[in-house]
């Protein structure tokens, strides 16, 4: 090779080495380049390629598929890669995934747990949401599909295509200082795929452990519904349980647990549908939930399902804010006791609320309240009972003169001798009856009052569960694992009540005592029960022995003893002091001494 030919061809590789270099295509060119191509490839197999995603918390990858896959229902929504999309206010921080186009996990802010972690509802795959559609004579559970999330301000969108202009999508909008989610379902170009009337909408979950006691959130957690035209109802609270919602129109389900909930609210109503709850024995976990509900399906090409998602927590006035009368869930005891709680013990407490006092305070105030509304009561039902007492001498000259031989003749002489005296026999009773409504009711709302949640008092460092005094590490039958101070003193202020009552009544044989052995019984029921219900027990004793004393005070027995003898020693009008009530009896009465005389 000559020295020219040698310079000619090392010319020409310089310049295609400068062609190569200098020619080559950029990055962008090649990236679009190759989705062209990707875009060519899905029209030739009849699908509409994804949108686009915006989001910035969330990216979706397309790993390549076989063209089988491509060519099924929702071919491009079967593969992906899971990523989060959140939504956050000042409420509620939620996290929503592609995979499912669902809400995975929701933190309510500014509540803690009992170890003092954020409050998360449900998290992770725990949690499975999703629309089961029967499409192209397939079943698909849109939980297993991948969505494109898109999300403008408080607004994330999730979609899943189909084909063409034919999509299933989620709007989730989370305003500024709510604690609900406004959830549309949109479901366009479906109309000639999706078969039958309706489709099926499932919900499970497992929600978490909040509170100290695992058994006293079992005790309040349970699947609540509301039919369109109907009352709020709820499942078992202490067993596995499954029931079909076939009465009518469901307006909401919602999973409950003690002092949260996690609600949905159909706008237009499901059809029908069916809730199950299971209690797990994993450690941490409160109920499992499952909801199958049925949304009716008119063939539109744009069918739009409204909703709202409620999480936050079951205090009375902020569920009540909700509408929907989602405030019934929070437990206020059976008819007349949530009547009584509802409209007289809720607004007092309310009222006293509003002066930023200590919650101790205030149940100390609300119990005097009530010790001196039921103050008349008490004082006729110690009158009553001391009338008694002082009958009881005349009452064992009877018994002894009769003999035990003729307990009916017995009680007869003692119908006369209270009739004479003008003593009511049932005087000392019906009182404690009329007042046992008002008592009973706090049994229903110190447990299920939010405000009491981490509230603390005196040694109780959270007024909603139990005090810990003894921890024993291990549990004791009957008793548990600890021993509560409040329910100590609170039986042992019930077991000195007890005593006194016993010497005002003067009960003697089994009737005393009885009194003694219901106090303990309490301490073995009420020891896992709020320190703030037993607080109040515990106050409402110690004000019953100031009315006791005060009373005592007032009533004479000698002066007591003066008026049943002058009672006495009046004529009685037989036919006008007889109520139907001792007309039956007294021929009770007859009826059995002539039974016995013809023996």
């Amino acid at each position: 090779m000559d020295r020219n030919t040698f310079t000619g061809l090392f010319l020409i590789m310089i310049i295609l080495a400068g062609s190569f270099y200098f020619l080559k295509p950029n990055e962008a060119e090649i990236k679009k380049a190759k989705e062209t191509e990707r875009l060519d490839s899905l029209k030739k197999a009849g699908i509409a390629p994804a949108q686009k995603d915006t989001t910035k918390t969330a990216a979706l990858t397309n790993p390549a598929v076989d063209s089988a896959a491509l060519k099924g229902p929702f071919g491009t929504a079967l593969n992906g890669t899971e990523a989060n999309t959140v939504l956050e206010n000042e409420n509620l921080l939620i996290t929503l995934s592609n995979k499912g186009g669902k809400i995975t996990s929701v933190e309510v802010k500014g509540q803690k747990t009992f170890t003092g972690k954020p409050v998360i509802l449900f998290d992770g795959n725990q949690n499975k949401f999703g629309l089961n559609l029967n499409a192209a004579g397939k079943v698909i559970n849109t939980n297993d599909l991948y969505f494109t999330p898109t999300k403008t301000g408080s607004t994330v969108t999730m979609r899943a295509n189909y084909g063409a202009n034919a999509y299933v999508e989620y709007v989730y909008d989370l305003k500024a200082l709510s604690n609900k989610v406004a959830f549309n379902i949109n479901l366009v170009g479906l109309q000639q795929v999706i078969a039958g009337n309706s489709i099926g909408l499932n919900w499970q979950t497992t929600l978490l452990q909040q509170e100290k006691s695992i058994e006293s959130e079992h005790r309040y957690s349970a699947p609540y519904y509301k039919y369109l035209d109907g009352d709020v109802n709820h499942l078992s609270v202490s067993k596995d349980e499954k029931e079909e919602l076939s009465k009518g129109k469901i307006q909401w389900f919602s999973f409950k647990q003690h002092f949260f909930s996690a609600s949905l609210i159909a706008k237009q109503a499901f059809e029908k549908g069916s809730l199950e709850v299971k209690i797990p024995t994993a450690p941490g976990q409160v109920k499992f939930y499952d909801a199958n509900m049925q949304l009716p399906y008119t063939h539109s090409a744009n069918q739009v399902y409204e909703m709202e998602f409620y999480f936050g927590t079951n205090k009375f006035s902020a569920l009540k804010a909700q509408g929907y009368d989602l405030e019934q869930q929070v437990d206020m005891g059976y008819w007349p006791l949530k009547y009584i709680n509802r409209f007289i013990v809720l607004p007092v407490f309310n009222f006293l609320n509003s002066f930023g006092w200590n919650y101790g305070l205030i149940i100390l105030v609300l119990t005097i309240l009530l010790k001196v509304a039921l103050s008349p009561l008490t004082y006729k039902s110690y009158l009553s009972m001391a009338k008694m007492r002082v009958l009881k001498p005349e009452m064992d000259e009877i018994k002894a003169k009769v003999g035990e031989d003729n307990p009916t003749l017995v009680q007869q002489e003692y119908l006369k001798l209270y009739k004479k005296a003008g003593v009511n026999p049932l005087g000392g009773c019906l009182p404690m009856v009329l007042q046992l409504p008002l008592v009973m009711a706090f049994f229903f709302f110190f447990p299920n009052l939010f405000e009491l949640r981490g509230e603390s008092f005196l040694w109780m460092k959270d007024l909603s569960t139990y005090d810990e005094f003894i921890k024993f590490g291990v549990k004791i039958p009957f008793i548990g694992d600890h021993l509560s101070l409040m329910c100590v003193l609170m039986t042992v202020s019930t077991l000195i009540m007890t005593y006194f009552n016993n010497q005002v009544s003067g009960a003697t044989g089994q009737m005393k005592y009885i009194g003694y052995i219901m106090p303990i019984i309490f301490l073995g029921v009420l020891n896992s029960y709020p320190a703030g219900l037993n607080y109040y027990y515990f106050l409402a004793n110690l004000m019953t022995f100031g009315q006791q004393f005060l009373i005592r005070k007032m009533v004479d027995d000698e002066k007591i003893h003066a008026l049943i003898q002058q009672n006495k020693a009046r004529p009685v009008d037989e036919k006008k002091k007889k109520s139907k009530f001792q007309q039956r009896l007294d021929d009770y009465m007859r009826q059995q001494q002539q039974q016995q005389t013809k023996k």
